[in-house]
């Protein structure tokens, strides 16, 4: 296997991606969705070499045991991969549109996802394509190319990943924090996501939401740990990361285990979804520090 010349490093710029186009091995990963760009046409406007993936389409999530938008088997995702022309060498980029939190959310997903696959040869784009074509003397591609299937192996590491039973565990042990990074009207119970059967937290969360942790760019490392610890959330401590589905999140993980380092954070899954589904599982409504 050759591996990748490229230090490991969470996030790069889209100056630093422009400088490395031409670097073996390295695969720029796009995955904007139709679902948060009606009528995106990957084929109308992209950067050289990159392959396209529609987050919401693709496959990178499924509905699993009746719990939608979750970690696919590692073989559906195997194979994914593998087709996009992605293997075991390859230093991906992700890029993700980069114009909401919400959409950033697309590539720190992906990248969880390449995380919990054993892959740790991954970085994301700050800033997504926005950034990239805030420039005009990066390059655009149009047309689409084909890329010949390769074979991706994943070695499965759930250090990333909290379970339904890790989660309950957790509650009953109360040494590790949750963050829940929903809105605040969800937090406090005021409303529900569909994907939730009844309004509430996590009993004993901490609150930060997704949109406070993008703004265009990420934060400076500085600037995060000040975030955090606003909210009673101390970087490096063990910590649970949930919202409804498991997809904003990983913006909340991304921050904590990438950027800052932290080494015992883990994304619950099935978040609210899944533990909202029982009612005899137990839910905090209000606001805990009023």
């Amino acid at each position: 296997m050759v591996q990748s010349t490229i230090p490991n490093q969470p996030v790069v710029t889209a100056t630093w991606l422009r400088d490395h186009l031409a670097t073996p091995n390295l695969v720029i990963l796009d995955v904007r969705s139709a679902d948060d760009e009606p009528g995106l046409d990957f084929s109308a406007g992209h950067i050289p070499g990159a392959r396209h993936s529609d987050y919401a389409r693709a496959g990178w999530r499924v509905t699993v045991a009746g719990v939608p938008n979750q970690l696919p088997p590692v073989a559906d995702l195997e194979r994914l991969i593998g087709d996009l022309g992605i293997g075991n060498d390859s230093h991906v980029v992700i890029a993700a549109a980069g114009r909401t939190p919400s959409d950033l959310c697309n590539a720190t997903r992906v990248y969880w996802t390449f995380r919990t696959l054993g892959h740790d040869q991954v970085s994301l784009l700050d800033g997504g394509f926005a950034a990239w074509i805030a420039d005009p003397t990066n390059p655009i591609v149009t047309g689409n190319r084909i890329f010949t299937p390769v074979p991706f192996t994943a070695t499965l590491d759930t250090r990333w990943l909290a379970t339904l039973d890790q989660v309950r565990d957790a509650l009953a042990a109360g040494q590790t924090t949750l963050l829940d990074t929903r809105s605040r009207d969800q937090f406090e119970g005021d409303a529900k996501s569909s994907h939730a059967r009844a309004a509430g937290t996590l009993p004993g969360a901490r609150h930060l939401p997704t949109a406070e942790l993008y703004s265009g760019r990420l934060p400076a490392p500085d600037t995060l740990i000040a975030l955090f610890t606003a909210r009673g959330i101390t970087p490096g401590d063990e910590t649970i990361v949930f919202c409804n589905t498991g997809h904003l999140a990983t913006l909340g993980w991304f921050a904590l285990s990438e950027v800052l380092g932290g080494s015992h954070v883990r994304l619950y899954d099935g978040s609210m979804s899944e533990w909202s589904a029982d009612p005899q599982r137990p839910l905090q409504t209000g606001n805990p520090d009023a």
